[in-house]
């Protein structure tokens, strides 16, 4: 039975698919994958040596995180405060700025707020006194973390003590809080301030 026209165009199609280079038509010879460099094979070795140990230390890790995370949040509690009160880590000595520094603090602090920087003033008002404490009294800051501990720490008397609290907490509400300080803020740490800085010292 003579071949088709459609049997003739597929025997022609298959021999030039047979024939066409760059075509791989023997499956049973496929080369084996070169094996990776000699340094990688270390490096796994070495990983699997380690795991155990790595563990301990990425267990230790998320521990000493959790421990850390957990002190921030507690310190700050009502009750941690308040012990922290009763046990000043310095000697009970009342320390206020000099007029001199006190007065000029307050001319910037008022500048600042002129322009509706408050919060600005604010920090300014915390920040400069916090540099004089340290000058005065080192012991009062080496061992602090932040402004309310230097605070507490501080050889304050009690007014000192109410008014930086006062100014403290609007520094944090308004650079960590995302809450921008408004003029009433800035009035009352002034008011706060300027009591205790300038207490019987008025001409």
């Amino acid at each position: 039975m003579p071949a088709s026209a459609g049997d003739l165009q597929l025997a022609a199609a298959h021999r030039a698919f047979m024939q066409a280079r760059g075509l791989q038509h023997d499956f049973t010879a496929v080369p084996a994958p070169k094996p990776p460099p000699a340094w990688i094979a270390q490096l796994i070795e070495a990983l699997t040596t380690a795991a155990p140990v790595l563990k301990i230390v990425f267990w230790a890790g998320v521990a000493l995180g959790a421990a850390a995370l957990l002190w921030v949040i507690v310190r700050d509690l009502p009750f941690a405060r308040g012990r922290r009160r009763r046990k000043p880590a310095v000697a009970s000595i009342d320390w206020r700025p000099e007029a001199g520094a006190a007065r000029p603090l307050l001319d910037d602090a008022d500048r600042l707020a002129q322009s509706g920087l408050f919060g600005d003033a604010i920090h300014l008002l915390l920040f400069r006194s916090i540099e004089d404490i340290g000058a005065k009294r080192p012991e009062a800051v080496r061992a602090a973390f932040t402004s309310r501990d230097i605070v507490e720490a501080a050889p304050l008397s009690e007014d000192g003590r109410s008014a930086f609290r006062l100014i403290t907490e609007a520094v944090e509400r308004s650079f960590f809080g995302g809450r921008p300080a408004a003029a009433d803020d800035f009035n009352r740490c002034r008011r706060q301030y300027e009591a205790f800085a300038l207490a019987e010292r008025r001409p």
